[in-house]
């Protein structure tokens, strides 16, 4: 680790790798051991290799089987019901034809699941997304366990999508990884007009058409959504774990670059990327306790998605590596906001690229000695590669790719450096108190709604305070307690139907807050929302506690979330129980009765919420 890393990172870095030493040297033992057998095909009985190769062409198989080339296994989210992950539908064909010209094979190993936050929000179908991660992973494992492979490409973008295949590829931590992304859409309408219209029609000002009009607008073509969410999160923070070809996050779908970085991707994992052989690092060996601050570093300085303090939490257990809530706040008091991104600001990630992206990010952050220099990638100048941007040079029909350091910042609305940030301190806060713990992405909320204090109304959903909202029962200063909504209750849903409400709430001048065991991603925006909340209320966590009228206190400069009655009291109170009506009705219905395992055998929100462990 280098002397010139800030001592906080520095610290951080030191008490995981010390509370994670005897995991992660199990890991690393066995992948050791899987690393020293014979390569597939050579190791395998002659019937399993003729099922593995009946299926490819007969020049593949001679490479694969007599000539022992390098087969690479790719594992796909491809489907047309998400935009993110339409564009995937002719990757394998490039992905293989540049495998060959290098003299090596490819598969697709096998598909995961994936679907939209977006279409299933507010819907029974949102109570399987959390979970979907973990089937993710674990489909994941169905396509590597083949065995057949020397390296892997993983081709996924949004919300659980990157978290599942992550913690998949690092159960087989021995293949060398690349991720493969296909982009942000072009901009629509903007996020900003999109909320206010979403207001508007909570309001009843704006009609179904209208507000349809404005959605289909907002999304409206191939690539992710364009506000910094989940999805777009993943890409910054795979680039800062070095996990991609440098630059690749941002580079639209019908960029003419697009296809070129997919075959750099394969170029990549296979060590023949660059003018000097580079041996891409087994997974496992690259994800590391520094690796991963990295990327939870990054994540503070652009203010990304609080899904991830669950994510991350997983992926990095996935790797033998243990980490929780009080390391992401510890990072937090030393690291600076470098970007506004809806929700943070109003600008899109598209804007972010114009200005920098996460080229310009990762060089302040690692100049700045924030983030480690001295990490393995997937390419041979380490980190600091990523901090260049890519671009295609040449004439027409011999267009190679490029990378040159990244221009200087652009547009200071959007992006800043170290020496002049946004804010000294990074997005997210960590919040604890007599109603558990819990995080607040503070980034978006304004400065003079930091601390709300004021009477608690209780809801056991979602749509129950949407009605309340309806009815005029909420024009008041109040603090929405919406409980029963963490993994074990319903799966922990997103909650993202409540902003348009409160926030109308918050125009009006009534200081209000949400508190929650459910999440709620990017969406919260400028509303106070102390989500996560752990331990949850199914679990007797002591959201179960709260009653109508209970005076609460969210305090994200102190960083407490509190009631306020006397300690005998609140220890006295009766803990409430989710009514068997509601838990046969959340656990019914579009296939939940088939994740009744996960939600029984989920941990907690800060330990990842992992349903495999």
């Amino acid at each position: 680790m280098s002397s010139s890393t800030n001592p906080t990172v520095r610290d951080v870095t030191d008490r995981i790798r010390e509370r994670s030493h005897g995991l992660r040297s199990a890991y690393l033992s066995r992948l050791a051991e899987i690393r020293s057998r014979d390569r597939g095909s050579d190791r395998m009985g002659c019937a399993n290799v003729a099922h593995a190769v009946a299926g490819i062409p007969a020049n593949d198989k001679f490479r694969v089987v007599t000539e022992r080339a390098p087969n690479i296994g790719i594992v796909t989210a491809y489907n047309d019901m998400l935009s993110a992950h339409a564009p995937y539908q002719g990757y394998p064909d490039i992905i293989k034809n540049e495998a060959r010209s290098l003299g090596a094979t490819a598969q697709v190993a096998g598909g995961v699941p994936a679907m939209c936050d977006g279409v299933t929000q507010g819907t029974p179908g949102m109570e399987l997304s959390l979970f979907s991660r973990d089937l993710i992973a674990m489909s994941t494992a169905v396509a590597l366990t083949h065995d057949m492979f020397d390296a892997a490409l993983m081709l996924g973008v949004c919300d659980k999508i990157v978290p599942g295949l992550l913690i998949g590829a690092l159960h087989f931590g021995h293949l060398p990884t690349v991720f493969v992304p296909a982009g942000p859409m072009p901009s629509g309408l903007s996020n900003s007009a999109k909320s206010k219209v979403r207001e508007q029609a909570a309001q009843g000002l704006v009609g179904r058409q209208g507000l349809l009009d404005a959605e289909m607008a907002a999304y409206h073509t191939l690539g992710t959504c364009t506000f910094y969410g989940t999805a777009n999160s993943n890409q910054m923070l795979l680039e800062a774990m070095g996990l991609h070809v440098p630059g690749t996050a941002f580079i639209q779908p019908g960029d003419a670059m697009r296809e070129t970085l997919t075959r750099e991707a394969v170029r990549t994992v296979l060590g023949k990327a660059g003018s000097a052989p580079f041996d891409c690092p087994p997974i496992g060996e690259m994800v590391d306790e520094r690796c991963i601050v990295n990327a939870m570093v990054a994540l503070l300085a652009t203010g990304g998605s609080t899904n991830h303090l669950i994510h991350w939490v997983a992926v990095a257990r996935a790797a033998g590596i243990l980490i929780d809530w009080d390391d992401f706040s510890k990072l937090s008091d030393v690291v600076p906001l470098l970007t506004r991104v809806y929700p943070n600001g109003s600008a899109d990630v598209n804007e972010f690229q114009a200005s920098g992206g996460p080229g310009l990010v990762i060089g302040e952050l690692v100049d700045a000695g924030l983030m480690h220099a001295d990490v393995l990638t997937v390419r041979s100048g380490g980190i600091r590669e990523f901090a260049n941007i890519p671009s295609l040079a040449g004439e027409s029909e011999e267009k190679r790719l490029q990378w040159t350091p990244g221009a200087a910042l652009q547009n200071d609305a959007v992006t800043r450096t170290v020496a002049d940030p946004f804010s000294a301190t990074g997005g997210l806060k960590l919040l604890s108190g007599n109603l558990g713990r819990s995080v607040i992405k503070v980034s978006s909320v304004p400065d003079d709604r930091h601390v709300i204090e004021a009477p608690a109304r209780v809801f056991d959903s979602q749509a129950a305070l949407q009605k309340a909202f309806t009815a005029g029962e909420l024009e008041r200063d109040v603090v929405c307690v919406v409980r029963w909504q963490g993994p074990q209750a319903n799966g922990m849903p997103e909650l993202h139907k409540l902003t348009p409400p409160l926030s109308v709430l918050q125009g009006k001048g009534f200081r209000v807050a949400l508190v929650t065991d459910g999440r709620m991603s990017g969406a919260s925006g400028k509303i106070p929302a102390a989500i996560h909340v752990s331990p949850e209320a199914a679990a007797g966590g002591p959201l179960a506690k709260v009653r109508d009228g209970d005076l609460i206190r969210l305090d994200s400069v102190a960083g407490t979330l509190a009631v306020l009655l006397p300690e005998d009291e609140w220890a006295a109170r009766e803990v409430a129980t989710l009514s068997e009506a509601q838990r046969i009705a959340d656990g019914h219905g579009l296939g939940r009765e088939l994740f009744a395992g996960m939600r029984r055998n989920a941990l907690t929100a800060e330990e990842g919420a992992c349903s495999w462990l």
